[in-house]
């Protein structure tokens, strides 16, 4: 058996984003509908020794990245404990997180010292009416808060995701880049995608990035630049000052030929795409009793079913589960 995950496509998969949870303290309208209940029960999560058996399984396999996500992971209990378990791991080169950072706070010092060493956090506007209903109520100050406490911390790059979105926050556009030059974040620009009734209907206020790089254009010079992660982002940097703007493109310029990552949900299922429904289920295997060689086995057969791209451009409505279930 092969001591690397090698699909059939020849994409080698050294990135992993783990899902700890399901659920989410915001409602933002294009991961999560309004009024959503449908969540995983606990006691139908990967444990935390389920986890770190998992994650060790990939990275004997040559996985070196590994992505804390959600739904939101902070509010699920004891993740500085988690993320210490798996920095400790041998292989395992990079524990980021992504976050909503309305926890962050409290929490920035202890993610830290637990072995994390990026983070990255979702804010689509800095106006806070704009905000508590992007987010189905949620309050600006707090995330604010959790990104200070990031980088007094010594996360070193703070990542701003913003997914923009033509007549909701697309005339904020120039301000989140001062605002991350003054506060020294990374800003990522994201498309948004058809994932789900509320991916779809977010996809009608799609906005290609090409025109918002255009746009930046105009007020900035910029030059191509090079970022440390495991993501799909093309970077330029804004000269003058140390500010890196990434371009997410999955709708305008998919990058499903150089992909190099699997997602693994709260529930132990393995999505091998973003945009298709190949899955894998592990955790009745692991309460099975399988051995560890017998785990990789699986592995390697999940990493087979990984499609060649997804369908989103001409297949929108193929997909019908929601981000927060996939792990973001």
């Amino acid at each position: 058996m092969s001591q690397q995950l090698i699909d059939q496509y020849g994409r080698q998969i050294e990135y992993l984003r783990l899902s700890v949870t399901d659920r989410c303290d915001l409602r933002c309208h294009y991961c999560m509908p309004e009024g959503f209940k449908d969540f995983e029960e606990p006691a139908d999560w990967l444990t935390f020794d389920e986890i770190e058996r998992v994650i060790r399984a990939f990275a004997e396999l040559g996985t070196r990245r590994i992505r804390i996500t959600g739904g939101e992971p902070l509010v699920r209990k004891n993740i500085p404990e988690l993320a210490s378990r798996l920095s400790s791991l041998p292989g395992i080169e990079d524990l980021s997180i992504s976050s909503n950072a309305t926890r962050l706070q409290k929490l920035a010092r202890p993610l830290k010292k637990a072995g994390i060493s990026r983070i990255n956090v979702s804010l689509d506007t800095l106006k806070a009416d704009r905000f508590k209903e992007i987010t189905g109520g949620g309050k600006l100050e707090k995330v604010i808060n959790g990104l200070l406490a990031a980088s007094e911390a010594g996360f070193q790059p703070v990542k701003i995701n913003m997914v923009v979105m033509r007549g909701v926050n697309d005339d904020e556009v120039e301000d989140m880049v001062q605002f991350c030059i003054d506060h020294d974040f990374t800003l990522r620009f994201i498309e948004t995608m058809p994932m789900g009734d509320t991916g779809r209907e977010a996809s009608q206020q799609y906005i290609p990035l090409d025109e918002i790089h255009q746009r930046l254009e105009k007020k900035y010079n910029m030059v191509k630049a090079n970022m440390n992660g495991g993501g799909p982002a093309r970077y330029v940097r804004v000269e003058g000052t140390e500010l890196r703007i990434g371009y997410i493109t999955p709708m305008s310029q998919h990058f499903c030929d150089t992909c190099n990552r699997v997602r693994l949900s709260v529930d132990g299922t393995l999505y091998l795409c973003l945009g298709q429904d190949d899955s894998y289920p592990l955790r009745d295997l692991l309460r099975s009793g399988i051995s560890d060689d017998e785990l990789k086995q699986h592995i390697h057969r999940a990493i087979n079913l990984k499609p060649e791209k997804h369908e989103f451009s001409n297949n929108p409505g193929k997909l019908v589960r929601f981000m927060s279930m996939t792990g973001g």
